[in-house]
């Protein structure tokens, strides 16, 4: 017994065959066999409504929209030049913490904090006797 109205057949120019599940395609609404049902293999006129791509920052790693109709390079070169957070000029100090020893101007990239006073110095005037600590008493041992 035959069920003409069981299945579709595809809709690939090249292929016509009757498939009893056929898969419709998101684009162009036709039905398609299993071999022909993506954009790519039936080359689908209105596959470009569903590539959408955005692009994202090499620098920040955040996506930058972009509208229909736009370049994305000049848009992602805009974003870098004006929203971008992440400046590749725009260098982090590493030195930032101060020796607090009237007259040192060094600099250390971690803090060194006296235990009595709380100040931070660097690594030469660390100890209480070398920056003349005058918080908590007497100094706990002579720096040597």
């Amino acid at each position: 017994m035959e069920f003409p109205d069981l299945g579709k057949h595809c809709s690939e120019k090249t292929c016509k065959q009757l498939d009893f599940l056929p898969l419709k395609c998101d684009a162009c609404k036709q039905d398609f066999c299993k071999a022909h049902f993506t954009c790519a293999a039936h080359k689908c006129p209105f596959a470009f409504t569903k590539d959408v791509q955005v692009p994202v920052c090499p620098l920040c790693n955040n996506p930058v929209p972009i509208k229909k109709g736009e370049i994305p390079d000049v848009v992602v070169g805009e974003h870098i030049d004006r929203d971008c957070n992440c400046h590749p000029g725009k260098k982090e100090k590493i030195f930032t913490f101060r020796c607090s020893k009237e007259g040192c101007r060094k600099k250390e990239m971690m803090q060194v904090a006296c235990d009595q006073c709380r100040g931070s110095f660097c690594i030469q005037h660390r100890h209480p006797l070398d920056h003349s600590c005058k918080h908590g008493g007497r100094p706990i041992g002579a720096a040597g």
